[in-house]
């Protein structure tokens, strides 16, 4: 009965640990700001990888100087080389769109 209730538990914790992780990979950096954005973050992939076809790897809405002020930051990486597409997150305009520098966010 003990043994029974521990894997019991032991299977509830392993459960919440699952969901937390997924719900971790569905959210993305700043995502506080994302009241303040015209231009949500579904559409910003669709322009980043429209401007650069390929797997995002990583994303965050931030300010950041230029167009707006608020950006959609994104790496998007095809074969070796990972492109880094900035889109503005009120207009939609893509402000950034290069190889990433040495020093990866």
């Amino acid at each position: 009965m003990k043994t029974k209730h521990l894997r019991r538990i032991g299977a509830l914790a392993a459960a919440g640990i699952l969901l937390t992780l997924a719900e971790s990979a569905l959210a993305y950096t700043g995502e506080k700001l994302a009241s303040e954005a015209k231009v949500g973050i579904e559409q910003a992939r669709a322009i980043a990888l429209k401007t650069h076809p390929g797997k995002i790897t990583d994303e965050e809405l931030e300010r950041e100087p230029g167009g707006s002020g608020l950006r959609y930051s994104f790496d998007v990486k095809r074969g070796q080389v990972t492109q880094e597409v900035g889109i503005d997150a009120v207009t939609g305009k893509v402000l950034e769109n290069m190889p990433e520098g040495p020093n990866p966010d």
